[in-house]
């Protein structure tokens, strides 16, 4: 009949306004899920790198050594390096939603204790569990945010997960020494542990994982234990060792660097770690921009590990102040420029099903080249006077790893050849 719509168009109408709305869902669930996830990660970080801010004051008023704050941070590095693959696997299997709020609240709640802590063994205690719940935070976050976008922008999708850390540190880089001066560290610490605990229950009841795949099989140790055996992943491992050794040495060293080497107030570093913090944060999403764009991640990765070997060496070298806080300007920037497209290359050979595990697999190896620095850069510094050495190691640890960027462009390649389709 003239005028009338046929059952084709009507059909066809109707599709599209399903999918539409399936769109808008789906957006909708992105948007809550990435916000969600930088609220946490920016009240986390008021906790995790105030740790390494009020460490000149936490020295004194502990009366601990260099390498006694070395062990101080070894110990949280150490249970949550060890709880990296188990919090990756249970993110698989489970969903990464329940272990992520659980991190949060655990970590913050053994910050609020740490301010009403004297005694320096039990502070390394506090710190040795808080690790094991920070370990929950990682791959769970990262595997959160990977399903929430497709795999032509995955490493963008991973590189968002620092944006709301730095945020974070740039926000304690500005207020805590201020606090700290008003308030006492341990009060500073506290009201920040609070905000953590805060930001735990609003990411519970906002956040969700709807987004994984379903599937007909849960996630088992067996398929784990087979992506585990995957080359790209242990070369990729390698050059996480990398990574965090500078991390390490740039977040954990950097204040006490600056205050004893340099002769920097407390408020001075802080305005130093707040620009660190911004380029640093600029630079995430630019390195997950790049890597999908050029479809070349270890070029990124290898690119911004030479201009990190060059940043660690200028940093101890340099005399004069704006030389300095040029060093650490390139060093924030080629820090985290490749942190998105390094995590992402295990996650693009192996499949988003494994995201988890191959994310906490990355992180182990990481955190392990963190626990040695950690200790390393304290004891150089007693040994030696200066933290000169330890940061020039980590440059010559950073050249090695543009080796490995080159071994892992190789790799990657062959994999994605012989076996193209996305998990």
């Amino acid at each position: 009949m003239i005028g009338s719509a046929s059952p084709l168009a009507h059909h066809a109408d109707t599709a599209g306004v399903v999918s539409s709305a399936r769109m808008d869902a789906a957006t909708r669930h992105r948007i809550i899920n990435v916000t969600a996830v930088f609220v946490c990660q920016a009240f986390h970080s008021l906790t995790f790198v105030g740790l390494a801010l009020f460490l000149p004051l936490i020295r004194e008023d502990m009366h601990i050594s260099y390498a006694q704050a070395g062990v101080l941070s070894a110990a949280a590095t150490l249970s949550y390096a060890l709880g990296q693959i188990p919090a990756g696997f249970l993110a698989d299997r489970f969903g990464p939603r329940r272990l992520f709020f659980i991190g949060l609240m655990g970590w913050s709640v053994l910050s609020l204790t740490l301010g009403l802590i004297h005694v320096f063994w039990l502070a390394v205690l506090n710190q040795f569990v808080a690790g094991a719940f920070r370990a929950l935070l990682f791959a769970p976050g990262l595997a959160l945010l990977a399903s929430c976008f497709p795999r032509e922008r995955g490493a963008m999708a991973m590189s968002l997960y620092m944006l709301g850390a730095y945020a974070g540190n740039i926000l304690l880089a500005l207020a805590g020494p201020a606090l700290a001066a008003a308030l006492g560290w341990r009060t500073a610490f506290m009201l920040f542990a609070v905000a953590g605990v805060s930001a735990a229950i609003a990411f519970y009841r906002v956040g969700n994982d709807k987004a994984r795949k379903a599937s007909a099989q849960p996630f088992a140790i067996g398929e784990a234990l087979h992506h585990i055996r995957h080359r790209v992943l242990w070369v990729c491992g390698a050059i996480q060792v990398v990574r965090f050794s500078a991390v390490t040495g740039f977040i954990f060293w950097l204040p006490s660097l600056l205050v004893a080497d340099r002769g920097f107030s407390l408020q001075a570093v802080g305005f130093v770690v707040a620009m660190g913090a911004a380029l640093s944060a600029l630079a995430n999403p630019l390195g997950g921009y790049l890597s999908d764009r050029l479809k070349n991640p270890p070029a990124i990765i290898g690119v911004s590990l030479a201009g990190l070997a060059c940043a660690c060496a200028l940093l101890v070298w340099v005399e004069s102040v704006p030389a300095l806080l040029m060093a650490v300007a390139f060093g924030s920037i080629f820090m985290q420029i490749y942190f998105g497209p390094l995590f992402f290359v295990p996650v693009e050979v192996l499949g988003q099903r494994a995201a988890g595990t191959v994310v906490g697999f990355s992180n182990l190896f990481a955190n392990l080249g963190g626990l040695a620095t950690a200790y390393a850069l304290g004891a150089v510094k007693d040994v030696t006077g200066s933290f000169k050495w330890g940061f020039l190691g980590i440059g010559v640890l950073c050249i090695v790893g543009v080796v490995l960027s080159v071994v892992l462009a190789q790799l990657r390649h062959h994999a994605l050849d012989q076996q193209p389709a996305y998990g």
